[in-house]
C-alpha cells in the first residue's frame, strides 16, 4: 500500500512510492511501459485489477504520463511537438468514432495561478458544437465540440461537478476531457508533466480538498483526464528532500503543524501555467480535429 502522507496524484509516483515503502518485485495488478513520443518520455502505468487499485490507491484504469521538461527549456518546435504528443496520447484514450460529440471542461480557479491550468486549457479549446449545427455547409467536417470553464463552488455557488453533469445530460457527449491542476512529490515533475487517464478526476483532491467525482458512474459517459501538476504539497517535498540526504526514517507527519496546507508552487508558475495550457488545448483540438494543424487552430482561434 502506498504511503498517502506522501501526497501525490501522479500514478507513476504512486507506484515509486509503493516500492520505496517496502514493496518488493513486480506491482500485484499493475503493469508499466516506457516509450518515447516526439522526442518526449511516456510512462504508462495500467491498473488491472482491485488489487493494483489497492497498491496505488488509485481506479483501475490507464495512467499516461508525458514528460515535458524540454517545453521549459524552449527546445527546438518544443511546443509543436509536445502538443501532437499530448493529442496522439489523448486520441489512443478517448477511441471516438467520427461525428461522436465531446465535452471540454476546464476545472479551477482562475484567481489563483496554479489552479487557472484547466479555465487557460478551455480558452485554447475549439468550441464547434454550434458550428456544426448552424453552419452545416462550411463545419460538417469538424467533430461537434462543447468547452467550458466551470468555475469553483466558493465564487459559483455550485460543485463544478454539479455543473459538469447538468450540461453533460443536456447535450449528451460520447465523451468528457477534463483538463485540472494536480498535485506532484517531486519539484522536477512541477509544470514539466502532464498526466492523462481514462478513470476520470476528483477536483481538489490534490490539495485536499476533494469535490464531487467526474467519472462514467456520475456523468454517465467516460471521462478522460488531462491533469498537470502545479504544486507540491510541503511537508511531502521537505520527507522527500531530507530522504535524499539520509533521513528516510523521517515521519511525513513530523514536518506537519505548522506548516500543513502550504503547498509550494515555482516562482515563474504564471509562464508556465500559460505555456502548459495552451500545450493542452492545442493538443485537444488536434486529437479532436484531427484534420487540423497548429497553423489552422492559430487562425480559427485568433
Amino acid at each position: 500500500m502506498v504511503d498517502q502522507r506522501r501526497r501525490t496524484d501522479l500514478a507513476v509516483e504512486a507506484a515509486q512510492l509503493w516500492r520505496e515503502s517496502g514493496g518488493a518485485g513486480a506491482l500485484p495488478g499493475v503493469t508499466q511501459e516506457e516509450a518515447v513520443r516526439e522526442g518526449f518520455q511516456v510512462e504508462t502505468v495500467r491498473i488491472l485489477n482491485q488489487r493494483g487499485a489497492e497498491a496505488l490507491g488509485k481506479p483501475e484504469g490507464n495512467y499516461v504520463t508525458l514528460s515535458l521538461a524540454g517545453l521549459a527549456r524552449r527546445e527546438k518546435d518544443a511546443f509543436g511537438r509536445a502538443a501532437r504528443a499530448v493529442a496522439a496520447e489523448l486520441s489512443a484514450l478517448l477511441k471516438l468514432e467520427p461525428g461522436e460529440s465531446v465535452l471540454v471542461v476546464g476545472l479551477g480557479n482562475r484567481a489563483i495561478t496554479p489552479d487557472d491550468i484547466g479555465p487557460r486549457a478551455a480558452d485554447h479549446t475549439l468550441a464547434t458544437r454550434h458550428l456544426v449545427e448552424q453552419v452545416p455547409e462550411h463545419f460538417a467536417s469538424f467533430r461537434p465540440v462543447a468547452a467550458l470553464a466551470a468555475g469553483v463552488l466558493g465564487s459559483t455557488g455550485v460543485e463544478s461537478g454539479e455543473l459538469v453533469r447538468a450540461v453533460a445530460d443536456r447535450i449528451s457527449p460520447a465523451r468528457v476531457v477534463a483538463v485540472d491542476a494536480l498535485a506532484s512529490r517531486s519539484l522536477s515533475r512541477v509544470c514539466a508533466t502532464v498526466q492523462l487517464s481514462d478513470t476520470g478526476i476528483v477536483p481538489g483532491s490534490g490539495v485536499g480538498n476533494a469535490r464531487f467525482a467526474l467519472n462514467q458512474e456520475t456523468l454517465g459517459v467516460p471521462v478522460i483526464a488531462v491533469g498537470v501538476p502545479t504544486v507540491v504539497d510541503a511537508a511531502t517535498l521537505a520527507a522527500d528532500v531530507l530522504a535524499q540526504a539520509g533521513r528516510d526514517n523521517l515521519d511525513p507527519d513530523a514536518l506537519r503543524g505548522a506548516g500543513d496546507g502550504l503547498l509550494v508552487t515555482p516562482r515563474d508558475i504564471d509562464q508556465r501555467v500559460a505555456d502548459l495550457a495552451k500545450v493542452i488545448g492545442y493538443g485537444i483540438n488536434l486529437a479532436l480535429q484531427p484534420d487540423l494543424t497548429i497553423e489552422d487552430i492559430d487562425l480559427l482561434l485568433s
